[in-house]
């Protein structure tokens, strides 16, 4: 009996095509999950939560079955499939849009950027969101993580980071994972493509305050903008829309502190925060 039209054009989702896709390879090339391990060098527990989608794994793990299987590129691009089923429909395509662009301008509020996130801080952060278990709160630690993998690789993506004072006085619930963020926030910045400042206090004031914006600039020299909140997002592309935004991203940087002074703050956060008192504000 042929298949409904319903049946037969329903996509199956990328993350269970991943997984069957998986343990469909290894059961025709005959190996054990024992086998497998032993070959590409990872854990059996390991690759069996990935075959039973409790993983996700990354790209690395990806290619190296590639590698084994001899499937070309197949399940990299699967798991590409897979990643993007990990973040919400409205921010998939801010995702591509983020990795297509050269340059990045942001504004965060009241938490540290997550291209600037340690994964205790992504952690913290997402478990107050109600994930379903542990392992789908990991797996979301994981795609932010690798989100910040825009700032390493070959092309690697420029950010200017403007991060205003309440969100490096919002600790985390152990000083010395806090500590660990505000050391990664200083070894960021001394990457030639990174700029951090921080925007205090004492600034006033600002028409941008109460979310946060981020200015994509792409190969082509044109802008987009992407406005967020705690649960919603969006896309601005029209050019009015765009420069408006611009403006107003320009008169933040120009009241933020310089950079060589939002790394001095920053470094005097980390070395009081061990007596859990922070400096007055600016």
């Amino acid at each position: 009996m042929a298949a409904s039209k319903s049946t037969s054009t329903r996509k199956p989702h990328a993350r269970r095509l991943f997984m069957e896709e998986l343990a469909l390879l290894r059961q025709e090339s005959g190996m054990s999950l024992a086998q497998l391990a032993e070959k590409v060098r990872f854990d059996r527990s390991y690759l069996h939560k990935l075959e039973t989608g409790l993983r996700l794994g990354d790209e690395a793990t990806s290619r190296a079955l590639d590698q084994c299987y001899g499937t070309g590129r197949h399940l990299q691009q699967l798991w590409k499939l897979a990643k993007e089923e990990v973040f919400p429909d409205r921010f998939k395509r801010y995702m591509r849009l983020e990795d297509e662009a050269r340059v990045m301008h942001c504004y965060s509020e009241s938490t540290i950027l997550g291209l600037l996130q340690t994964e205790e801080y992504a952690r913290e952060q997402l478990r107050t969101g109600w994930p379903k278990d542990e392992n789908e709160m990991e797996e979301q630690v994981g795609a932010r993580m690798r989100r910040q993998e825009v700032l390493t690789r070959e092309s690697r993506l420029h950010l200017r980071a403007i991060l205003d004072e309440s969100a490096l006085r919002r600790q985390l619930r152990d000083p010395a994972a806090w500590s660990r963020q505000l050391a990664h926030l200083l070894e960021a910045a001394e990457r030639p493509n990174i700029t951090i400042q921080v925007l205090p206090f004492s600034a006033g004031l600002q028409h941008l305050l109460g979310g946060s914006l981020t200015v994509l600039t792409m190969l082509n020299g044109t802008s987009i903008i992407y406005e967020e909140s705690s649960t919603t997002g969006e896309l601005m592309e029209e050019p009015g829309d765009v420069e408006h935004r611009k403006l107003s991203y320009d008169q933040l940087r120009d009241a933020a502190l310089t950079p060589v002074e939002s790394v001095a703050f920053i470094r005097s956060l980390l070395e009081e925060s061990a007596t859990c008192e922070p400096p007055a504000p600016i």
